[in-house]
């Protein structure tokens, strides 16, 4: 069977029937509504809606019966049992969502009564809804709206049973029905008090880009190649240099030859806050955070203050970085003070800085061995560890090492020579590849260090004065030990490739065919829309999706509340919803009491007839009257006829329309004029004031 015989011809939205055509258009919204969910979805839920829409597209098309009861049950089982397959249950998130993505498209098969499509209208709000249970961003919440919109224009053609109405006109009055909702829609979202969740949604175990609490070689570079924001900064006075611009997370002291992982510290014991030292010029500035998921805060070094964050405890421990009660999974808004110059750690050598020179035994035995010929070297004998340090830093300067973002892969036939194979051998890494060396080097030399990852870099945007950190902006670095000063930051990245910390001038992967289409676009155009972009969505993000109790109390003192409570948020959201009530009640009145135009020109025209002598009654329509004009007066009523047969027409008629048309008005008064000369005719002067109250 050809294509074109199994979908049958177009016929084009016009000629298609009613029903056919208002169901071919709920059909496309629901494909508009389900269409993002396919992307995370399994393959086959995708295969199957899209198979179930078009089957029930060219059943309407064609007039075919709708499948029987059997045929559902079958597809009804396979669903569920391809559910079971792919998550191993029919109980949370992602199967919940991919059983009720192939529900909706199996319950069209099922539309034979208005009831049934009542269903397939609330099952697709509900699918619009869940959409914000993976994104909740700014194109995400517009393709909705769109859904929403078409949706309500199906429940609005359901509650037009009769004759043709136009789908740009039921849009339309969905369109006014919805911007009529929208002040109270809106006003709640600004003053219904904010609650935390009564219930939450389990977690997948799904694998997300961003920063981790540990690091194997390549790990960084695979962050790197993400560039969705990970945080924007706002500076609230002086912007640090950008080679300040060091925003700390996980610090790694434990290595096992292979992964680095934080040193275990207990959770009862106390942050050694006394350990920082800051000096110099203060940094105010404000974070808006997206979901890390992790228990950390990637803040600026030194970051000595914290601004209370709401129903989240945070604290500093002593190697500086910043961790949470629980891990960070939705979008935070808070203020901090940080410094760039300060010293922290302990300044003479103590037993909590073993752990930080232990190596694993049978690990990159020949970059130990260099280790121990540079420390053999006469200037060093008695060298401390800023002069080792520095050595070592003007080796990776020096000895033709390459910074790239694919170095390939370390240690594939032997994992124990992974970094004797990037300091001895290839020398091509990224920034993980230099940290890593770096810090088992000075290990190797009894000089205590460890790895640090975070983000490094900022790009700013002129538009609104932010600062965006992206995952690509992800990096790693080293802190080493020294006598009397404490832990000192070591960035060996900046020996072989310094245009990437005093620029932040990332490495990227070779663009592909679109992504080279348009590079060849004007950078500082590309620059101009993507700042923007971006200055839309920082304002997005500010204010619907951050939006918090902090704003709305900040709100009512905006207004004039002096101490702004609940209970005033309360009393003005009740008094602000009672004086909306009432205006719409006044509205509702006033309009029950206003005629229709339709109803207003009939009962004029009745009346006219009426004065002729017909009986015009109430429940006789436009042809009804205009057959009893034509018995009555023949040949000399077919003017007023045809006035009443256009009336039918244009109330009534395949493309009746909601209120007469001025040029048909025109038309009605043209008609009124003749008519009046016709009864003049017919001796019947009486017809100059029959019609004087005829629209006008």
């Amino acid at each position: 069977m050809t294509a074109t015989r199994w979908w049958p011809r177009w016929p084009g939205w016009r000629h298609l029937p009613r029903e056919t055509r208002d169901t071919l258009f709920l059909l496309l919204v629901i494909a508009w509504t389900v269409l993002p969910h396919l992307l995370h979805l399994p393959p086959w839920c995708a295969a199957l809606t899209g198979g179930v829409l078009l089957w029930r597209g060219r059943l309407a098309l064609t007039g075919s019966a709708l499948p029987g009861r059997w045929v559902r049950i079958g597809l009804l089982a396979l669903a569920i049992g391809l559910t079971l397959l792919s998550f191993r249950s029919l109980l949370g998130k992602e199967p919940g969502i991919t059983l009720a993505v192939v529900l909706m498209s199996m319950k069209t098969l099922e539309l034979r009564a208005r009831r049934d499509a009542f269903v397939v209208f609330f099952l697709g709000f509900f699918l619009v809804l869940t959409h914000f249970l993976y994104s909740q961003s700014l194109p995400v919440a517009a393709a909705m709206l769109l859904s929403v919109w078409g949706l309500l224009t199906a429940l609005v053609l359901a509650h037009m049973p009769v004759g043709q109405p136009q789908l740009r006109k039921a849009a339309r009055l969905a369109l006014r029905s919805a911007a009529l909702g929208a002040p109270v829609m809106v006003l709640l979202f600004v003053m219904f008090p904010r609650l935390g969740p009564l219930w939450g949604v389990p977690q997948d175990g799904l694998s997300t880009t961003g920063l981790s609490n540990s690091m194997r070689m390549g790990s960084v570079a695979e962050v790197a190649s993400d560039d969705s924001v990970a945080m924007r900064i706002r500076f609230l006075g002086p912007v640090p240099p950008p080679q300040a611009m060091y925003f700390r997370g996980p610090v790694l002291g434990r290595y096992d030859g292979e992964e680095w992982q934080p040193v275990f510290r207990s959770e009862f014991a106390p942050p050694l806050r006394a350990a920082l030292r800051t000096d110099g010029p203060e940094y105010r500035y404000e974070v808006t955070l997206e979901p890390l998921r992790l228990p950390l805060l990637p803040l600026l070094e030194a970051t000595s203050e914290v601004d209370p964050i709401e129903n989240l405890p945070v604290s500093r421990r002593d190697d500086l970085s910043w961790r949470t009660q629980r891990p960070v999974t939705e979008r935070l808004r808070f203020n901090a003070l940080a410094h760039t110059r300060f010293q922290h750690g302990p300044t003479q050598r103590s037993a909590e800085l073993r752990e930080f020179v232990q190596l694993p035994t049978g690990y990159n035995p020949r970059t130990l061995a260099w280790a121990t010929q540079l420390l053999q070297r006469p200037e060093f004998a008695k060298a401390d560890s800023g002069t080792l340090a520095r050595a070592v830093l003007q080796h990776i300067a020096s000895a033709g090492f390459g910074y790239t973002l694919a170095p390939g892969v370390y240690g594939e036939t032997d994992p124990r020579t992974a970094v004797d194979e990037f300091w001895l051998d290839r020398k091509l890494g990224f920034c993980e590849h230099f940290a890593a060396a770096f810090v088992i080097v000075m290990r190797a030399m009894d000089v205590p260090a460890r790895v640090v990852t975070g983000y490094q870099g900022t790009d700013p945007v002129p538009v609104d004065g932010y600062y965006l950190v992206r995952q690509s902006s992800a990096h790693a670095w080293a802190e080493y030990w020294q006598q009397g000063v404490g832990w000192v930051r070591a960035d060996p990245t900046a020996a072989v490739a310094p245009d990437r910390i005093s620029r932040s001038a990332r490495l990227a992967r070779q663009p592909g065919l679109v992504a080279g289409a348009i590079g060849s676009v004007s950078p500082a155009l590309l620059a101009q829309l993507r700042g923007a972009w971006e200055s839309v969505n920082n304002r997005w993000n500010q204010w619907v999706l951050n939006y918090s109790r902090g704003q709305q109390l900040d709100l009512l003192k905006n207004l004039g509340f002096s101490s702004p409570s609940w209970e005033d948020l309360a009393l003005l959201l009740i008094g602000t919803l009672s004086t909306l009530a009432l205006l719409g009640a006044g509205w509702a009145w006033w309009d029950r009491h206003r005629q229709d135009p339709w109803q207003r020109q009939a009962r004029q025209l009745r009346a006219a007839l009426q004065r002729l002598g017909l009986a015009a009654l109430p429940h006789d329509t436009p042809r009804a009257l205009a057959a009893q004009v034509d018995a009555r007066f023949g040949p000399r009523g077919a003017p007023l006829a045809a006035l009443l047969l256009g009336l039918d027409a244009q109330r009534y008629g395949r493309s009746a329309i909601e209120r007469p048309s001025t040029p048909w008005l025109r038309a009605v008064q043209a008609q009124v004029r003749a008519l009046q000369a016709v009864l003049k005719d017919m001796g019947k002067d009486a017809g100059k004031d029959t019609f004087a109250n005829a629209p006008r």
